[in-house]
């Protein structure tokens, strides 16, 4: 009987979960990358075509500061600039998606070559029909 680390070893160190592991890792870099070029370069370009709008700056006031107390606020802003983190991602993958399974797609419809039969195939096919004539 196996025990639970030797089970978990086995489970870990299967390709899958380090190919998951890989893929995770590498998503949230990508993420990141993705982040800065909404933040840092999309969003200001669209806040000065609209007429100088920092969005991440744009957000309802629920209730004012007074004091220590820090404001109450509904940063919409932030949230479009996440949408538009969310759709450039999502275009991402569906665009690598869509590449992977047209190669897919093509490596399925081309026809495998017949392998050339080997020296002896071809002997013993000369062979039988020279015992057929």
């Amino acid at each position: 009987m196996k025990s639970f680390l030797e089970e978990f070893k086995a489970f870990a160190m299967k390709g899958n979960v380090v190919d998951l592991a890989v893929a995770v890792v590498i998503g949230g870099a990508f993420g990141v990358i993705v982040k800065s070029l909404v933040d840092d370069i999309i969003m200001p370009v669209v806040g000065v075509a609209i007429g100088g709008v920092d969005f991440a700056e744009l957000a309802w006031t629920l209730k004012e500061a007074s004091g220590d107390v820090a404001a109450v606020t509904v940063n919409y802003g932030i949230f479009i600039n996440s949408i538009i983190t969310f759709l450039i991602i999502a275009l991402a993958i569906f665009s690598v998606i869509k590449a992977m399974n047209k190669m897919q797609k093509q490596a399925e419809e081309e026809p495998a070559e017949e392998p050339k039969p080997t020296v002896d195939q071809e002997l013993l096919t000369e062979i039988r029909d020279l015992l057929r004539k």
